[in-house]
């Protein structure tokens, strides 16, 4: 199983990502003010990832491929990893929809 790895960022922000179970990173969040916030930001992907309308599918000026996550409200929770295919990022987005709804979160900064 995936989960959320909370962490701070050398500006002292705080990030999420989900990891798939082989520990790679499937989904990215932006910086938070506070962890508070962060957490909030997990929240809003369970809800929404098993949604698969609520990803956008998107190219890149490079060739490449990524998605977002949106939120109801429209707001980008996170972003995936850049796929050198279509079909690498159909699968980033099934994996995130199996590994998020239930993911643990394993906050880094309290270690």
């Amino acid at each position: 199983m995936g989960k959320f790895v909370i962490s701070t960022r050398k500006n002292g922000e705080f990030q999420f990502n989900l990891k798939a179970s082989n520990g790679q990173v499937i989904l990215s969040s932006e910086g938070y003010t506070t962890k508070a916030a962060c957490e909030n930001g997990i929240a809003s992907v369970k809800k929404n990832a098993a949604d698969e309308s609520k990803f956008d599918k998107i190219t890149a000026k490079n060739g490449k491929f990524y998605f977002n996550l949106k939120a109801g409200n429209g707001q980008i929770i996170g972003t995936s990893e850049m796929y050198e295919s279509e079909a690498g990022r159909s699968n980033g987005i099934k994996s995130v929809m199996e590994n998020a709804p239930d993911g643990p979160v394993d906050d880094t900064t309290t270690h």
